[in-house]
């Protein structure tokens, strides 16, 4: 596509949470501290939200990577589950064999032996739950009494949610006060700044390859932050689209023109305003620029 273009070996703006390109941004480091020292201090529950495209799963992997050898980790990425759907999930992260969802009793005789063998061991569980407002109501409840499960010292599993703001929403409910009261550290991911948004593109570009002088206009820049609204997944979505188009046009940097191109041709992007006629142009360009990737890659209509 735009690599040899651009002189990059990767695609530095995919949607793939890679924690090689992670940034270390203020927020997220600070969300992956809370983690950290809330996990080594023994608390039992463990909440993390923020919206679309903040960056969750991705701080999620960041987690799964940070934690020290002596916890051992069960990850849920899709938890829209039964309750015993939920166990046996778990029981299967936890290596608890071929765990029969038929026999409930017995998946969670089986679940709670085995972490109880895994705490003998002077090893702590940690049960990670991403896209946790999708959890039905009847499996949060089922996630409460996995979380009673503890010795006369300590718990034998500790859970973090990754969700949505509607998980804090459903949280509020009278009917689930017992597990809200029961969530010892929380945190809420932010949209970025304008400064951050420019770090973040540099990093990302960074670690891609790029060693030639500022790719994004500061004007370019300043748009990005403001028709993303801060939100990395609408950055990457931006800055991709904006590079095509800058390969399309054979330019080696991008301006503020070519984002606004990039914005009307996403939709969940905030609108910046472009001509319409500069819009028509970009528009045959972009059509342009990925013919040539299609038929560099070797896509064919045969």
């Amino acid at each position: 596509m735009y690599l040899y273009h651009y002189g990059m070996h990767e695609l530095p703006f995919t949607l793939t949470p890679n924690t090689s390109f992670y940034c270390g941004l203020h927020g997220h480091d600070e969300a992956l501290e809370v983690l950290l020292t809330a996990l080594k201090t023994g608390e039992g529950f463990i909440k993390v939200t923020g919206e679309v495209g903040t960056g969750k799963t991705l701080l999620c992997r960041k987690l799964l990577n940070e934690l020290p050898d002596h916890f051992v980790t069960a990850y849920v990425p899709n938890p829209y589950l039964t309750p015993g759907e939920l166990r046996q999930a778990v029981a299967m992260e936890l290596g608890v064999g071929r765990a029969s969802l038929a026999d409930q009793q017995q998946l969670t005789h089986q679940l709670e032996q085995q972490l109880l063998e895994i705490n003998r061991r002077g090893r702590t569980v940690v049960l990670i739950l991403d896209e946790a407002q999708a959890l039905p109501q009847e499996s949060l409840e089922a996630l409460r009494l996995l979380s009673n499960l503890e010795t006369e010292s300590r718990k034998l599993v500790h859970l973090v949610l990754f969700g949505q703001p509607e998980l804090d929403e459903r949280l509020a409910g009278k009917d689930l006060r017992q597990l809200r009261q029961r969530i010892g550290f929380s945190y809420k991911l932010q949209a970025l700044t304008e400064d951050q948004v420019a770090h973040y593109v540099s990093h990302r570009l960074h670690v891609a390859g790029y060693k030639g002088p500022a790719l994004f206009s500061r004007r370019g820049l300043k748009l990005l932050h403001k028709a993303s609204r801060g939100v990395p997944r609408l950055v990457n979505v931006l800055c991709h689209k904006s590079l095509m188009l800058g390969y399309g046009m054979g330019k080696h940097s991008i301006d503020h023109k070519m984002v606004r191109a990039a914005v009307r041709d996403t939709e969940d992007a905030s609108p910046t305003g472009l001509s319409h006629q500069w819009w028509l142009a970009a528009g045959v360009v972009f059509a342009g620029g990925l013919a040539s990737a299609a038929w560099a890659l070797g896509w064919s209509g045969s």
